[in-house]
């Protein structure tokens, strides 16, 4: 991941009174991802707690990737309150969307986690 990238969401999760949420887009080749680009939706819940993203903003962020010959390879969020592990709505959230959920906090920590084998797994973030 580019560290424009993961400045730019941790800045969103400083200014938001509200979690900031969006998709990582990139490719996957064999067990590595490369995220390309971090693009921001909006959090229709509108809470300091808790996010979820419009499926007629997915679709739209599906057909851009498509565009740029990219994948939707990650969801990001913020936590503002707590550290950046996945809470029990995000555990039922993955197990819908089996890819990397990228979590930050606005002092700037970041942890990146995966469901493998019915097992959370915390995954090793690359800045380049």
């Amino acid at each position: 991941m580019n560290e424009k990238d993961v400045h730019k969401i941790i800045e969103l999760a400083k200014k938001s009174p509200i979690e900031v949420c969006g998709f990582l887009l990139g490719r996957k080749v064999g067990n590595t991802l490369t995220v390309e680009e971090a693009r921001e939706t909006r959090n229709r819940l509108n809470s300091p707690v808790e996010f979820e993203i419009d499926p007629l903003e997915i679709a739209e962020v599906l057909d851009e990737a498509e565009e740029k010959g990219l994948e939707i390879v990650g969801i990001f969020h913020s936590h503002l309150k707590c550290p950046p592990m996945p809470s029990g709505k995000d555990l039922k959230g993955m197990n819908l969307w089996r890819n990397v959920w990228l979590i930050v906090t606005p002092s700037g920590e970041f942890r990146a986690w995966t469901i493998e084998n019915g097992e959370l797994k915390e995954l090793e973030v690359e800045i380049r």
